[in-house]
């Protein structure tokens, strides 16, 4: 349901342009998001966007990432520059769906996780 793609290894105060496409029945997306999790470390919110734009960031990416959302392609985008060694992680999409319309029918879900690796 949840597809993520543009991940990969670059060089610290480099970027990249992560994608995640939402297909199936959808009738309404309200949150989406980006999380992420390093190893032996918890999954943390890096960035979300509410269907009206709002956004919030994990404050250690604040000013050097972006995220943003294209509705109409039911798509989240999340723009990382100035990238640190430590944003190394694998990196998750997630949407809040509804398949009516309906807030009691929506439903988080998951993309598959894509892999940001980030050299010094």
């Amino acid at each position: 349901q949840l597809q993520a793609s543009g991940g990969g290894l670059v060089q610290a105060g480099g970027s990249l342009r992560l994608s995640c496409a939402a297909s199936g029945s959808i009738s309404s997306i309200r949150d989406m998001g980006w999380y992420r999790q390093a190893p032996g470390k918890q999954r943390e919110l890096v960035a979300r966007i509410t269907a009206g734009g709002s956004t919030n960031y994990l404050d250690s990416v604040k000013g050097r990432f972006t995220i943003s959302r294209h509705n109409a392609k039911n798509t989240v985008y999340l723009q990382m520059t100035s990238l640190k060694t430590e944003d190394t992680a694998v990196y998750y999409c997630n949407a809040d769906i509804s398949p009516t319309g309906w807030a009691s029918d929506l439903r988080a879900y998951w993309g598959q996780g894509t892999q940001v690796t980030v050299s010094s």
